[in-house]
């Protein structure tokens, strides 16, 4: 595990879940290295493991069994409050759903992480600012998330993502609830991110999401059944 550019590393990664006095076997020993300012899609059918995955890339869960270091820390055997201190420091989310706080305005919804990461205020004002501005809504900063259009609250959700200064952006299906117009300018929206240099991930079911990858990994039944690079 001595690869530099490699932002993260997963070594015999399996998962597996008690149903009752059944073990279901998810993850059966992945092997992956996804390095600096890739773009990849993580794609699979349903039961493939691919949601599973990408909570243990996101440290929302640990493995059964294997090693995952991201950016340099083995985080496979961290307890909850380091995984914790992790996601928000290494890791920007970006979900189907959003996950914005309603009574919230698009300012303070951006800046959250950095209250968790003990920023001043003056200081998170600022940079939740720039990011916004980033993403193309200065002029919706006061905007609650009811005042702003489904595609304007996907982008305060990648805002946030982008906050911390990640090491990895994790997308899991962020355009699912986005018609296909809103999707196209979302999609733009992460290709001018990796672009500036950062690192993406998308969980996606859709081939054309998928197409504005350059890197596109398929699981089956809990392996990598091909890895793909443009």
């Amino acid at each position: 595990m001595t690869d530099s550019n490699a932002i993260l590393q997963l070594r015999g990664i399996t998962r597996d879940f008690k149903m009752g006095a059944q073990t279901v076997h998810v993850l059966k020993g992945i092997d992956l290295d996804i390095f600096k300012n890739q773009y990849v899609a993580l794609m699979g059918p349903s039961g493939s493991g691919k949601s599973t995955l990408m909570n243990l890339l996101g440290c929302l869960d640990t493995p059964t069994e294997g090693t995952y270091v991201l950016n340099g820390s083995d985080v496979s055997a961290l307890d909850d409050n380091a995984l914790a201190e992790i996601r928000n420091n290494e890791i920007g989310f970006v979900f189907q759903t959003f996950n914005l706080l309603p009574r919230s305005t698009a300012l303070e919804n951006v800046a959250l992480p950095l209250v968790y990461a003990g920023w001043g205020k003056e200081e998170r004002i600022a940079r939740a600012s720039e990011v916004l501005e980033q993403v193309g809504l200065g002029d919706r900063m006061d905007h609650k998330p009811n005042q702003l259009s489904g595609g304007q609250r996907q982008r305060v959700a990648v805002a946030r993502a982008l906050v911390n200064k990640p090491a990895l952006i994790l997308a899991d299906e962020p355009t699912g609830n986005l018609d296909s117009k809103t999707s196209v300018e979302i999609m733009k929206l992460f290709d001018d991110i990796q672009a500036a240099g950062n690192t993406v991930v998308l969980v996606t079911h859709e081939e054309d999401i998928a197409q504005h990858a350059k890197r596109v990994i398929r699981l089956v039944d809990g392996n990598i059944d091909s890895d793909i690079s443009k």
